[in-house]
């Protein structure tokens, strides 16, 4: 694609569809990292658990995330307090229901 850009062969009607074609040419590991550092993001702070769960859940089904993965991001990324409760449960959750 870059040699034939370079010398005049590809031709596009605008920014944004040569903009597109790059995207899909070069974006695929970068997105899985973008993805991956978005549900990083996702903490609890001052938020009620149930409040944090749906917003954790929506991330996560964006980003293609499930199973033991998914429960392992969902730990982390809770209060301490809640994290050690729930560790110290006889049966800790395998979902994040």
């Amino acid at each position: 694609m870059l040699k034939n850009l370079e010398s005049g062969k590809v031709e596009f009607r605008s920014t944004e569809k040569f903009l597109l074609k790059l995207k899909k040419k070069f974006s695929g590991e970068d997105e899985k990292l973008v993805k991956v550092a978005e549900l990083k993001k996702v903490e609890q702070e001052g938020r009620t658990i149930e409040k944090f769960v749906q917003k954790f859940r929506r991330v996560a089904r964006k980003n293609g995330y499930e199973g033991r993965p998914l429960v392992e991001k969902f730990k982390r990324r809770i209060n301490r307090v809640i994290r050690r409760k729930l560790i110290e449960k006889e049966r800790p959750p395998t979902s994040t229901e």
